[in-house]
Parts: C-alpha cells; sequence; structure tokens
C-alpha cells in the first residue's frame, strides 16, 4: 500500500462575533503559498444568526460559506461537508483528486445553551473516513467568563459522550484514529493582572502567561484534557479586541486578554493490552486495533500554530494551524469507475457508463451528477440523474445509465461525472473531464431550468443528502 506523505491540512477556528466575511482571505487561508494544503477545515462561531438571517442563510448558503467556496473553487477545492447550528458553522474542503477517497460522511451536533435547548454554545463535528482513515473535527464554542473553567469542561465532556455515529469503527468520538477540537474554547488567563499579562504581550514573553491558562490548568487534573495535544502557545492572546484594530480591549470593562481560541488534536492511543479482557469479543477488537494501527499507520505533525493579527472584522483574532498528515492508504481505488459514453450535446440523449471497481452498498437514491469542471460543492451540479430509475445493464460488470437530452445543460462547458451514494453520503466515483458544446439554439426556458439553484437544506444545516427537484 502506498504512504501518502506531505498531505497537509490547513485549519482556521475564528469567532466572527456575527461580522459579514472580509474582502481579501488570502493571508488567512495561505492562497499566496508555494504548496497548498490538500484540505481546509474551517471552524467559525458567533455566525450572525438573527432570526431573517439565518433563515435566509438556510434556504441559500450563507455569506461566510459562500465566500469560502468563490475563493477555494477556482483553485479546484470542493466543499464536500458543512454543518450549522445557528451561530456554529463547520466547512470541510478537499482538492478534487482526493473527493472520491473521503467516505462514510456524517454530521452531528450539540446544544448546551441555556441548559441544553439552545444552540447558541455547543459543538458541531464532522465525521469522515480518509483514505481508510476515520477522522472526527469537532468545533465548539464553550462558556463564556473568567469563572466557568470547570464548565467548560463538563461541556466538552457532554459534548463528547452525547455524539454518536454509525457504523463499527468509530461509533464515539474517541473511537476515531484522530480527532481534532477545536473553536471558540473561551479559557482564560486567571491569577495574573491585566498591568502583568499586557507587559507579557508586549514582550511577546508568551511562556510566563502558559501555567496560568486555565486550558493547561485542567489538563493537569482532566484525564480526557490529558489526551489532546497542542501546539506551543507561541503568538498573541486573541481576544478580546477592539473592533478594525490591534488594540485589546479599551471599553470600560478592560476584559483581560486570552487565548480562547484553539486548536488541538489527539491520536488514538493504541490499544489496551490484553490482559484483563474478560471476553473474547474485547480480545478480538484489541488484536484487530493493534493490527490496524501496525499496517496502516498515521502520523501528525503540526508545521504552523499561530493567529493572524490583520484581520479586525471581530473582537476575536483568527487562529490558524497547518499540520502534516502521513498516513498509509487502507484503499486507493475508487469505488465507481465512471465515464460519458460518446457525444454529450443538449440536443441529444446521453448514456453514462460506470463499473464497480469494489464491493459497496448502493440504494435507491444513489445518483450521478453533472458538474462543471470547479465546482464548489456537492450541491452545485447542473443536472443529475437516478442510478436505480434509469440504469440499463450492458453486461455484468459494466451499467449504462441514460440521460435525457433534456437535462443537459444547453450552455455547455467543460464537465466531469461523479456518483453519489446516499448510503455513504459522499461522492465515491469521477470520471474524467469532457467537453458538452455549447447549443446555440434554444429557449431561454431551457437555460433557466439548467441552471436554477437549489440547495438541499435541514436544521442544522448538514450538506448534503440527495438532490431536489429542480423548477423553474
Amino acid at each position: 500500500m502506498e504512504l501518502l506523505r506531505g498531505s497537509a491540512l490547513h485549519m482556521v477556528t475564528w469567532n466572527v462575533a456575527t461580522a459579514d466575511p472580509p474582502n481579501d482571505v488570502t493571508s488567512l487561508l495561505h492562497l499566496d503559498s508555494p504548496k497548498s494544503p490538500d484540505l481546509y477545515v474551517i471552524g467559525l462561531q458567533e455566525v450572525s444568526a438573527a432570526p431573517l438571517r439565518f433563515l435566509s442563510d438556510i434556504t441559500f448558503d450563507d455569506s461566510w460559506s459562500q465566500m469560502f467556496m468563490s475563493v477555494l473553487a477556482p483553485r479546484k477545492y470542493v466543499m464536500v461537508s458543512s454543518i450549522r447550528m445557528q451561530g456554529l458553522l463547520l466547512l470541510f474542503f478537499s482538492k478534487l483528486e482526493h473527493i472520491a477517497f473521503i467516505r462514510d460522511i456524517q454530521t452531528m451536533y450539540t446544544r448546551t445553551g441555556l441548559f441544553g435547548y439552545w444552540g447558541n454554545k455547543g459543538g458541531v463535528s464532522i465525521h469522515l473516513s480518509l483514505y481508510g482513515h476515520v477522522l472526527c473535527f469537532l468545533n465548539c464554542h464553550l462558556a463564556a467568563h473568567m469563572n466557568y473553567a470547570s464548565e467548560r469542561v463538563d461541556e466538552f465532556e457532554y459534548i463528547m459522550d452525547s455524539q454518536t455515529f454509525d457504523g463499527k469503527k468509530a461509533q464515539r468520538i474517541v473511537d476515531h484514529r484522530l480527532v481534532f477540537w477545536f473553536g471558540d474554547l473561551n479559557f482564560r488567563i486567571q491569577d495574573h493582572g491585566m498591568h502583568f499579562v499586557r507587559n507579557c504581550i508586549n514582550s511577546q514573553n508568551f511562556k510566563l502567561l502558559w501555567s496560568k491558562d486555565q486550558l493547561n490548568m485542567m489538563k493537569q487534573k482532566e484525564q480526557i484534557l490529558q489526551e489532546f495535544e497542542e501546539g506551543p502557545l507561541d503568538f498573541p492572546p486573541t481576544y478580546k479586541f477592539d473592533l478594525n484594530s490591534d488594540t485589546y480591549d479599551s471599553s470600560s470593562k478592560k476584559r483581560k486578554p486570552a487565548w480562547t481560541d484553539r486548536i488541538l488534536w489527539r491520536l488514538r492511543p493504541k490499544a489496551p493490552p490484553i490482559i484483563g479482557q474478560d471476553d473474547d469479543e474485547s480480545k478480538s477488537d484489541v488484536l484487530k486495533q493493534l493490527d490496524e494501527d501496525e499496517e496502516f499507520p498515521l502520523k501528525i505533525r503540526q508545521d504552523l500554530y499561530t493567529s493572524n493579527m490583520e484581520y479586525g472584522v471581530s473582537d476575536h483574532k483568527p487562529v490558524v494551524g497547518v499540520f502534516t498528515l502521513e498516513l498509509r492508504k487502507v484503499y486507493d481505488t475508487p469505488l465507481v469507475r465512471l465515464q460519458a459514453e460518446g457525444d454529450w450535446s443538449a440536443d441529444i440523449d446521453a448514456l453514462v457508463i460506470y463499473s464497480r471497481l469494489q464491493p459497496f452498498s448502493s440504494s435507491a437514491w444513489d445518483w450521478v451528477g453533472l458538474y462543471k469542471v470547479g465546482f464548489r460543492s456537492v450541491s452545485d451540479y447542473l443536472t443529475y440523474t437516478w442510478v436505480k430509475d434509469d440504469e440499463v445493464a450492458f453486461n455484468e460488470e459494466i451499467m449504462q445509465v441514460y440521460v435525457s437530452k433534456e437535462e443537459i445543460p444547453v450552455r455547455g462547458g467543460v464537465c466531469v461525472l461523479c456518483y453519489y451514494s446516499n448510503t455513504l453520503q459522499c461522492i465515491i466515483g469521477i470520471s474524467e473531464p469532457f467537453k458538452v458544446p455549447f447549443l446555440r439554439a434554444c429557449s431561454y426556458a431551457r437555460i433557466s431550468c439548467a441552471y436554477s439553484p437549489v440547495q438541499p437544506f435541514d436544521t442544522p444545516t448538514a450538506l448534503i443528502s440527495r438532490p431536489k427537484a429542480r423548477s423553474l
């Protein structure tokens, strides 16, 4: 099996304080870097959730998601999954080349605000399998204020315990091979006075503050926190700033600066020893985990952990973490190979040919989507066809799917076909690019039908369940 080296993961956490997106996110996403990451994971807190704004964001994508998609899609990144719970938003982007190997995508959310009934605080997560390694990304916004450090830990433990996923490999967050925990965790710097804290910041002597950082303090007595690693806090505290400035809170409250915004990770510990395991099933699970860890190693290295001081739209500064993942692929073949048969045009019916390269559980809700090269998200298809409804057997190994000419976009362009598995909630095969020619003689109605944007949604919003019917 191939060892995948140098796969870069770029993570961002930012409490945006209900602000609109900035005009330029080049430095936030390191777009000028000579090496582009394979994955982007972006966790936001306090995205505007005013009633009218929130209803609009559910029907269409929120302004932050739209901004990140518009910036990353031209660079051939696709938004694979997202979930929103009121002000909490989590986005997962991947380079197109990895899309067919990101499977079993599930999202979860947990409310902790107002005794668990309100979603202004809590956690949202994305669970997925990357080349066979099960990962979890957990974006949290925990309780505020200096005196609530224990409550923050209680909320985190509640989120960890309450979120469960389908499948055998990782039903709980702690079962995942690798977990990233990030967000506005709201831990403060206690005991030290304002004058001392600000002097340490001005002299960049951050180490003097680390021992009184509440998250570091709670780590000393909470086992679950000890399992998470974090890079050194060698950057200024990210809260609280006057808007559009690098000046810490100058209001009458004069809040003490703090590293509220953090990115931590946890590699699953090695399986416990078999000694003491009473039943055969437990012993079998331990042996299986040991074999998997040895045969398919996964290593992580943090290359950068810093804040970005140039953004002033919020009273928080964003925090960026860049990681390198080294993993041996459990699989390196897509589940489906598909291609466009013959010439495609809006004036003739077309065929998709596909074959299964590996067994998988198909569904009546599986579909093949036609996408323009540079598409933004899984729901950004031009048209689609249900596999089971329009499938014609060619032989035992190769299947054909019929596509009516009425469904093919008249504007044409360079396109790809993607097979979407409803069971795995992901794209499991992508064709090579091909040209759909522009059809000059067409009606306006055909153009409108082909390009009507319809976004599937739920509450909290999770992308994507299945395509919806399109209307004029």
